[in-house]
């Protein structure tokens, strides 16, 4: 008797209707109001190429927020695929735990050698939440490690208005009270300080004639609870989910002379700003400052795999060595932790910032973006337009004289975005900020659509 071979079947692709269907029916998206979704017709993305984004239906997007921060260099950028492809053919993961692998031992070289000055050592995670949390791990488990033992630091200052991630320690530093209120069984006690808004100054001062007085209640917290205080944590320059806010200059500098007057740990997360955003390569950078940790996530891979790292300096890791049995390790890890096609991808990053000379063209876009936008920034309901590299925050405001906010309910950034949507440009705001951050890589041609489409929307 002869078995016939059974055929094999041909998977048929979901069509555009059974995707939406499925999507509603099984898909919890984060920062959603599902409810909301569950009655429109969901946006769904199948491919990209360059700084254009493609639904379902062959709709053609610009990316106006790197799909949420991460992508530098545009979508399917031809030396990360290839980097990609070839690790893939060696191996995709293996544990970092008691073993080793090439792609993440010479990325954590090449991180070291971009990094600010003294930064030495390179500790992975998966992304931006965890690598603010592994520092804050490392700051408490540092000081108690001192000799004698500094015990009683453990707390951390963190600015209003800040945004650091979503596990319990980074939302304990961070100071968004819609994302964090809720959870506040979890979160550890920390000292909160005005973030330095210029457009809504707390003290209702002017900026320069201030002279920074933003920066006073940290001194006064510093000076009077050093003993007290394992680390000030900050986002460097920007505060990205807060609205960009951009802090005025020298204030990181400023932040960093008072971390080390009174013996307390800087703690820089550069997620957001981290990788050419602001026009260097680390905001630190644009005033040589070197914090003691810093966390580094989004754009690591070029925007291609969840990959995120938090640098220490010598000091840091020097206190964490020891015999076995005082137990002085860092217990803390992720099961992806250092993934070889992430570390793979990160490295392609690195070397198309070299090849392609990403951070000079940052700095003639950035400028090509604000001479653009100042037509933005006449109409009515723009207040403010904050800009640093290629971060900009266009806060809209309900009466510009007053700076009166819109109410919330109004849901007007939604609605612009809507329609920056309807003609080709995706953007997400923030409440009453309409939030921008294309690509690195976009062109000249591509920087006046997105304004023009931003201006038509606006107005």
């Amino acid at each position: 008797m002869v078995r016939k071979k059974s055929k094999k079947k041909e998977l048929v692709p979901p069509t555009p209707a059974q995707l939406s269907k499925w999507d509603r029916k099984f898909v919890w998206h984060p920062f959603t109001q599902m409810q909301e979704w569950e009655q429109d017709d969901p946006l769904i993305i199948e491919k990209a190429k360059g700084a254009y984004l493609y639904d379902i239906h062959g709709h053609k997007y610009l990316d106006g927020t790197s799909s949420i921060w991460v992508n530098l260099h545009g979508h399917r950028h031809p030396t990360i695929d290839k980097a990609i492809r070839e690790q893939l053919h060696k191996v995709a993961h293996s544990t970092l735990l008691g073993a080793a692998s090439p792609p993440s031992i010479v990325l954590a070289k090449e991180l070291i050698k971009i990094a600010p000055k003294g930064l030495s050592r390179v500790f992975y995670s998966d992304d931006g939440s965890t690598a603010v949390e592994v520092a804050l791990k490392m700051a408490i488990q540092f000081w108690q490690q001192q000799s004698p033992p500094a015990k009683k630091k453990r707390k951390f200052v963190r600015l209003d208005l800040a945004y650091h991630g979503d596990t319990a320690g980074s939302m304990s530093v961070g100071g968004v009270k819609l994302f964090h209120e809720r959870f506040k069984p979890l979160l550890v006690d920390t000292i909160s300080i005005d973030a330095p808004y210029c457009y809504r100054c707390p003290l209702k001062l002017q900026y320069p004639s201030c002279e920074m007085a933003c920066i006073d209640p940290l001194e006064k917290e510093l000076s009077s609870r050093h003993k007290e205080i394992a680390g000030v944590v900050i986002e460097p320059m920007v505060q990205a989910v807060a609205g960009m806010i951009t802090h005025p200059p020298g204030y990181i500098s400023r932040v960093r002379k008072l971390c080390t007057q009174y013996n307390v740990l800087m703690i820089a997360d550069e997620v957001a700003t981290g990788f050419g955003r602001t026009g260097q390569m680390f905001a630190c950078d644009h005033e040589k400052v070197t914090p003691d940790l810093m966390a580094v996530a989004k754009g690591l891979t070029g925007g291609y795999l969840p990959l995120a790292a938090t640098l220490a300096t010598e000091k840091i890791y020097q206190a964490f060595l020891g015999n076995y049995d005082e137990f002085k390790t860092f217990f803390h890890g992720h099961s992806y932790t250092g993934n070889a096609l992430g570390c793979a991808a990160a490295l392609a990053n690195l070397e198309i910032f070299l090849a392609e000379k990403t951070l000079a063209k940052v700095r003639t876009n950035s400028r090509l973006f604000k001479q653009l936008l100042k037509p933005v920034a006449a109409l009515p309901i723009v207040g403010d337009i904050r800009q640093s590299g290629m971060m900009v925050g266009i806060e809209l405001v309900k009466n510009k004289e007053t700076r009166e906010p819109f109410p919330l309910t109004a849901r007007i950034g939604h609605e612009v975005a809507m329609d920056c949507r309807k003609h080709g440009l995706l953007i997400r705001p923030i409440g009453n900020i309409l939030v921008v951050m294309p690509p690195l890589r976009l062109t000249v041609r591509e920087l006046r659509l997105m304004t023009s489409i931003l201006y038509r929307s606006l107005k």
